[in-house]
């Protein structure tokens, strides 16, 4: 336990120090969220409504899926890995630390938002705080498995920037962050069923902030809780400690297998 408490401390500290992951915790959602802030609700006061959970949710993105599969990767091609296994260090362990370690991140971020929100932008606050925190927590859970998973399964960072971004780049055209759901075309909207943001948004609309969802938001928090379980469990499954080990107990394209909840959700949530 002492072990465990000192890593989740040191990792803590490296998110403030290290300056990359200070950019994804702090500077670059909360840079977004100020410029989206002051342009968007100008050019559409709607976008008042929404600004507390598109940009809690932006913020998560940009934490996980761009803060958290890189040092993963560098760890392994580094050889830091090999020396944790040595000194007795579980794999659970290597994966989850970095997780909650950005997860606590991510509340001072949202935090911080919520906080200001309502002053710099005239955006309501939720009216169900107990179902925001437990959205919040749900969504987070979700993108650092996948931002884990993630991590585990790229060769390189290079990939890590490729994997990440085709998560990134949809959720912000599709996940209900700029442009509504119901707005979506058809197809678009199943699409979109496949991306945590969607889900997140979905559930913030209907439970958190007074609006109508476009489908179960129940069943989005279900999905994300169950997205998260299955990617942080596919990610423990497909480590490998050493990138030089060719041995794997299973081939890389089985992380597939952590959209199953999501594709699941859109046959379950349809109206």
């Amino acid at each position: 336990m002492n072990a465990f408490i000192h890593h989740f401390s040191f990792e803590f500290r490296t998110g403030i120090r290290n300056r990359q992951l200070l950019l994804m915790n702090y500077l670059f959602p909360l840079g977004f969220y100020v410029m989206m802030g002051f342009v968007m609700a100008e050019i559409n006061p709607l976008f008042r409504e929404d600004i507390i959970p598109a940009m809690v949710v932006f913020g998560i993105l940009a934490a996980t899926l761009l803060g958290i599969p890189d040092p993963l990767v560098n760890a392994r091609e580094n050889g830091i890995f090999r020396s944790y296994k040595i000194n007795g260090i579980p794999s659970l362990s290597i994966l989850i630390i970095p997780a909650l370690t950005t997860m606590l991140h991510l509340v001072i971020m949202a935090g911080i938002i919520t906080a200001t929100a309502p002053l710099l932008f005239d955006a309501p606050l939720p009216v169900n705080w107990l179902n925001f925190i437990v959205i919040f927590v749900c969504m987070a859970a979700a993108c650092a498995g996948l931002s884990v998973l993630i991590g585990v399964i790229s060769p390189s960072s290079r990939v890590t920037v490729l994997w990440s971004q085709l998560i990134f780049v949809p959720s912000m055209i599709l996940g209900g962050l700029m442009l509504p759901y119901s707005m979506l075309p058809a197809a678009a909207q199943k699409l979109a069923q496949l991306l945590p943001a969607t889900q997140a948004m979905n559930a913030f609309n209907g439970l958190a902030m007074g609006k109508e969802a476009a489908f179960s938001p129940w069943g989005s928090v279900a999905m994300l809780g169950a997205g998260g379980l299955v990617a942080f469990g596919l990610a423990v499954f497909l480590f490998s400690w050493d990138s030089r080990n060719a041995r794997r107990r299973g081939h890389p394209l089985l992380a597939l297998l952590a959209l199953l909840p999501y594709a699941l959700g859109i046959v379950l949530l349809a109206r």
